[in-house]
């Protein structure tokens, strides 16, 4: 369904989890794409999409937002509370997803090996 700006500033629209996940990605001083890719979609348009009403957030996506930029699921779905609060996954695992994301999926599969033998190596020399 698409809102119409006017009904949204002219409050005859409830401000909704479309807007505040414009306002969590806003705050974060995130562009759409990068935003979308660090929540695994594959274009900024998809999630603009959702930021301009012409599609409604989903249940998955909600989740990514909370659990990947550590916005408040509460405050997420009615508004009330703080916008952060969750659990954030920190930096450099944000950044990896971010561009792990962009590989083909073969690519994908050779770092994911690279991970599991290098924590074997870990493992092995005691180091952390």
């Amino acid at each position: 369904m698409f809102l119409s700006r006017a009904s949204y500033y002219y409050g005859t629209m409830d401000y909704s989890i479309n807007d505040r996940m414009k306002e969590a990605r806003q705050a974060l001083k995130l562009s759409i794409r990068t935003f979308a890719k660090g929540i695994f979609l594959k274009s900024g348009g998809n999630y603009g999409d959702i930021e301009a009403h012409r599609v409604k957030a989903n249940e998955r996506i909600v989740e990514l937002v909370c659990s990947v930029y550590g916005v408040n699921r509460v405050w997420l779905r009615t508004g009330q509370g703080e916008m952060f609060g969750g659990k954030k996954v920190d930096a450099d695992l944000e950044q990896m997803a971010v561009l792990f994301n962009q590989l083909n999926p073969h690519f994908k599969g050779y770092v994911l090996a690279q991970i599991k033998h290098l924590i074997r190596l870990q493992n092995v020399s005691g180091a952390k």
